[in-house]
């Protein structure tokens, strides 16, 4: 199993940036990917950002494209989203997922990002 916990979550004002973390631990050797998912209130869960384990590779959603970025510290088996010019259609519960390939069986357990206009 992997355990994943998120934080770095709050209340800003649009305009502002945010930065969250998720530190995983146990058997990480069980992943090459960590990515990102948010939940609106009211709205399905959607995809964020993804980065893999080893080649440093990054997908993004498009609606945060330019404004986000994910990156990863190996050594400290933890993955970022730095999160810059927040709009408050950013609002919403942000998960950390972990796994292989698109496949993500380990969940954080989610960090609020509330942005006030």
């Amino acid at each position: 199993q992997v355990q994943l916990v998120e934080s770095g979550g709050g209340l800003v004002q649009a305009g502002d940036s945010l930065r969250l973390s998720c530190a995983a631990s146990g058997r990480t050797f069980n992943m090459n990917a960590m990515a990102w998912f948010r939940q609106a209130p009211g709205k399905e869960r959607e995809f964020v950002a993804r980065i893999s384990w080893t080649g440093g590779h990054t997908y993004y959603v498009d609606s945060v494209k330019g404004r986000f970025t994910i990156s990863r510290d190996n050594a400290k088996n933890t993955a970022y989203l730095q999160m810059n010019s927040l709009k408050v259609e950013d609002t919403a519960v942000y998960y950390c997922a972990a796994g292989v390939g698109d496949q993500y069986p380990f969940w954080g357990q989610g960090t609020q990002v509330t942005v006030s206009s």
